[in-house]
């Protein structure tokens, strides 16, 4: 399942880099609000460190970590519990798609946007959130994101308590 996330993330960048004009052009998908568009981001999520001189060093270290981890902790998943792995494999998937642009060309290509163009929402969303939008991301951030719901979800709803699966301890003798 990680290889599937991850080919589709880099075909769908690809697709969009070669059909899509860097921030000029709109393919509509759903009028008003959902479009693809063309951006490269050189930040992190929502444009963080964007403009940070040494962001690629951070990023690398950031990525290796968190494929060390995520190795770690899918090693000790019972081989039983799919969701968790799931979870775990759109992590990876995600970070590794966000790492092959990053080395390729020093940015990551997002072309998922989100908008209102409802009269009606358009002040209400400004006023929580300062806009009307959601920054453009990609299928890597949406695996990401995705994985890391699932992995709360599990840790919230799904896992159970580590002492309901420790084994009651045996029965005293009774001393007469």
């Amino acid at each position: 399942m990680t290889t599937i996330w991850l080919v589709l993330d880099q075909v769908t960048k690809i697709w969009v880099v070669n059909n899509i004009r860097y921030r000029t052009e709109e393919i509509k998908v759903i009028d008003g609000f959902f479009s693809l568009v063309h951006a490269q981001n050189k930040g992190a999520a929502m444009g963080i460190l964007n403009d940070y001189e040494h962001r690629m060093l951070v990023f690398a270290v950031f990525t290796v970590v968190a494929l060390g981890v995520l190795w770690q902790m899918y090693r000790e998943i019972p081989g039983s519990d799919r969701f968790q792995a799931a979870a775990l494999g759109l992590i990876l998937s995600g970070a590794v798609g966000n790492a092959i642009d990053r080395i390729d060309k020093q940015s990551v290509t997002d072309f998922l946007r989100v908008y209102t163009e409802n009269p009606t929402l358009k002040p209400i969303l400004i006023d929580w959130f300062g806009t009307y939008e959601w920054p453009s991301f990609n299928v890597a951030d949406a695996a990401i994101c995705v994985g890391l719901g699932m992995f709360i979800l599990h840790f919230a709803f799904m896992q159970e308590d580590e002492e309901d699966l420790e084994p009651d301890p045996p029965d005293e003798p009774v001393q007469i």
